[in-house]
């Protein structure tokens, strides 16, 4: 929600307030996990799931000058995730996505966005040498972790969620300057029964706006 006349962060000029308004949330999330991994540009960069966080964080880390594999359920996202920004995609239904990662030479970070731990144990086996995943998606499962392949690669596994006033700012000016929008569906206020519903149904396509 934006609120300009009183808003803790303020909102650069060249963001609209329905493209500023996930950076609150959303955006300053996955901005500050990428941000926080400190990462040399040209490290590749793994974005589990393509919703609300995910296709910000591809943005996001593809804009960092990342080389960004964007992993999600199915192939209907594929073409999104390349407008995006994102140099590869693996539909993690056709196969063992952490084998076809390691195929591809392995990732320095993974980032989690889906509200859901249990896939996330198949990709460790993509996680380079001091690799780094990192979970911004919260569900209330567990995360079955190999400790010997996590011992002798020096990985590290660590949560991340979201950030101060000042972070939303660092967000906003980063996304500001370098053409990082969220897609977003308008829909009236009185339809946000549907919208809810659809969040539900996995439809979104990536974030609702709701105008009155």
């Amino acid at each position: 929600m934006t609120v300009p006349a009183e808003a803790l962060a303020r909102i650069p000029d060249e963001l609209s307030p329905a493209d500023a308004a996930p950076m609150g949330c959303a955006g300053v999330t996955t901005f500050n996990a990428l941000r926080e991994a400190h990462l040399p540009p040209g490290s590749r960069v793994a974005v589990y799931g393509l919703g609300g966080l995910g296709h910000l964080a591809v943005q996001f880390a593809a804009r960092m000058g990342h080389e960004v594999v964007a992993i999600a359920r199915g192939t209907d996202r594929q073409h999104d995730a390349t407008v995006f920004g994102a140099h590869h995609y693996l539909d993690a239904t056709a196969g063992d996505p952490g084998r076809a990662l390691a195929e591809l030479g392995g990732a320095d970070l993974i980032l989690g966005t889906v509200p859901t731990s249990g896939p996330l144990s198949a990709l460790l086996p993509g996680l380079r040498l001091r690799g780094r995943l990192t979970l911004i998606g919260v569900d209330g499962g567990a995360l079955q972790v190999p400790v010997a392949q996590l011992v002798m690669n020096a990985q590290i596994i660590t949560g991340h969620l979201t950030g101060t006033p000042v972070d939303i700012e660092d967000a906003m000016r980063f996304a500001a300057a370098h053409g990082v929008r969220p897609r977003t569906e308008h829909l009236p206020l009185g339809r946000a029964g549907l919208a809810v519903d659809r969040l539900r149904n996995g439809q979104a396509r990536y974030r609702f706006v709701l105008a009155p």
